[in-house]
């Protein structure tokens, strides 16, 4: 059984993409959200950047998944697996066989923004697993959590690390409501990059054959074209860089010369100064106290850590608590 709800439209994605736009550019410094890089080329591209020898995380929670996903499997007792930012749903699929091969799994619910990616995704899943019922869900993971079906024993995935996109304001936000569409008992499983040497962590950002440098100016190549704007991408550096007291990489584009940009659709013209950088991501790092005590804010009671053998990336499985 294939079911796909869709929460989201192209008219939503461009009135939220206009307000993004509208104040990230007004504000000082200037700042642009991460989310608007992943058009179908941001995609690829981002695909592309999770082989590169630099980038670790996806293949150190990859190993983690690997390793234990038989004890989540036993632990949780899942009949229903929900993804948030589920994309692709490759290293679910470790999950998803781990429960299958338990026998409690009736269900995989995954929610992502983009309606092609996700039907792709379902089709996959529904040939892949044919016993499976996959319930797609249209939507985004800060405005639509309500819209996940309830009913005992789910486990939501959130992986990747893109815990670490949200700043701590908007990270307490978030588990707050994770936790408030969760039934007492349910789990949250939660993966997060750990903190270390800069050494390992900016090329990570920033790898020698420039594919990050490309993902981060295709936030400029998606405003020129879904909003008339003349950015010029050629003349804006890539810059990844660990900031100590945040404790997270922050990419920004730095403008190589003095320039001003028009933003067509909202009427809005631009200066930018040489050497006037434009924030477009902060991708925070965790220790595991910190993160398991932002958890128990949020109402989850922490019973599980797992690292990878070189303490990378952690994943955490956390329960609700009563």
């Amino acid at each position: 059984m294939t079911e796909l709800d869709i929460h989201l439209d192209e008219s939503d994605l461009t009135a939220a993409l206009r307000h993004d736009v509208a104040a990230g550019l007004a504000a000082d410094p200037k700042w642009l959200p991460p989310k608007w890089f992943y058009d179908a080329r941001g995609s690829e591209l981002f695909e592309e950047i999770t082989r590169l020898p630099e980038y670790y995380p996806t293949r150190a929670e990859r190993a983690i998944l690997a390793e234990r996903a038989g004890e989540i499997a036993r632990i949780t007792d899942a009949k229903t697996l929900v993804e948030l930012g589920s994309g692709s749903s490759e290293k679910t699929r470790l999950l998803l066989d781990a429960l299958l091969a338990h026998g409690t799994l009736g269900a995989f619910v995954p929610l992502d923004v983009s309606v092609a990616a996700l039907r792709e995704a379902v089709d996959r899943l529904t040939g892949d697993y044919p016993g499976l019922a996959v319930h797609g869900i249209v939507g985004d993971l800060t405005r639509h959590l309500g819209t996940i079906p309830r009913g005992g024993g789910r486990v939501v995935a959130f992986l990747g690390g893109t815990i670490g996109n949200l700043l701590p304001a908007e990270r307490a936000a978030f588990l707050g409501a994770l936790r408030a569409v969760l039934d007492e008992g349910e789990w949250l499983l939660l993966g997060a990059d750990l903190v270390k040497d800069p050494a390992v962590l900016v090329p990570a950002y920033d790898d020698a054959a420039g594919v990050t440098a490309e993902f981060n100016r295709n936030v400029l190549r998606v405003v020129n074209r879904e909003l008339g704007a003349d950015f010029d991408v050629a003349a804006f550096a890539h810059v990844a860089l660990w900031n100590p007291d945040e404790e997270w990489i922050e990419m920004r584009l730095r403008a190589e010369r003095a320039m001003s940009v028009t933003v067509g659709e909202l009427n809005l013209a631009v200066s930018f100064e040489s050497g006037e950088e434009l924030r477009t991501e902060v991708s925070a790092k965790f220790r595991p106290a910190g993160l398991a005590g932002e958890l128990a804010a949020a109402g989850f009671e922490p019973r599980h850590w797992w690292t990878d053998p070189q303490s990378r990336f952690g994943v955490a499985l956390a329960r609700a608590g009563g």
